[in-house]
């Protein structure tokens, strides 16, 4: 089953494909639309990801709600970064859609259990509730217009994915350039990843001299 799901040969070639043109100057709906998505709605994501760190920071909290709500921030990013990565690298499908829509549900459950943890230990400030909402909404932004563009698949999904490659994890036809893709995982690497992986060694450091002490 697992080899039916992904399948390993379609990844061997998945470079060798011409990269997908993203017009910069076209005004049709679908080029604008992906314009939004490529280069707005997922490198946004990093802006409010950094900001809401620093509201952690400026709070302390690994003298508060430490290693618990660390480690929770690690898992909505995982919800978050999951479904970014096989919309990037992997074709849009009824099983590519189901993840994205199953991750979008988890990431905003997730965060209201975030909410409720952080509000009994730490100030949680006004501004940072408002950084909150632009992290909720940029993954249901992403998985809307991802919908839009391909409507097509959406149907599929909606009729059960009936097709022989409706649920298997193949490549884009056309591949998103490389210059792209390096570009966002150095943006993530250095806004989210380092941040929030600072953020938790932190937590577990405070956590250590407590328990020494």
């Amino acid at each position: 089953m697992a080899l039916r799901v992904l399948p390993r040969k379609a990844w061997r070639n998945w470079r060798r494909s011409a990269d997908l043109r993203i017009p910069l100057r076209s005004t049709e709906v679908e080029d604008a639309s992906r314009r939004f998505l490529l280069y707005g709605a997922v490198p946004l994501w990093v802006v409010p990801g950094l900001a809401d760190w620093w509201m952690h920071k400026r709070t302390r909290i690994e003298h508060t709600s430490g290693t618990r709500e660390s480690v929770v921030h690690a898992v909505m990013m995982t919800e978050a970064g999951v479904p970014v990565l096989l919309g990037l690298l992997a074709r849009i499908n009824p099983l590519v859609l189901s993840v994205m829509g199953g991750a979008a549900l988890a990431h905003g459950a997730t965060a209201v259990y975030d909410v409720s943890l952080a509000v009994g230990e730490r100030e949680v400030r006004p501004i940072e509730q408002h950084i909150h909402s632009f992290l909720e909404v940029l993954p249901l932004t992403a998985l809307a217009f991802t919908a839009c563009l391909h409507d097509d698949q959406v149907r599929a999904a909606l009729r059960g994915g009936r097709g022989a490659r409706d649920w298997q994890l193949l490549p884009k036809e056309h591949p998103l350039p490389a210059r792209y893709l390096a570009a966002l995982a150095g943006a993530v690497v250095c806004g989210v990843v380092v941040p929030y992986a600072e953020e938790l060694w932190r937590c577990l450091r405070a956590a250590r001299t407590v328990q020494a002490a």
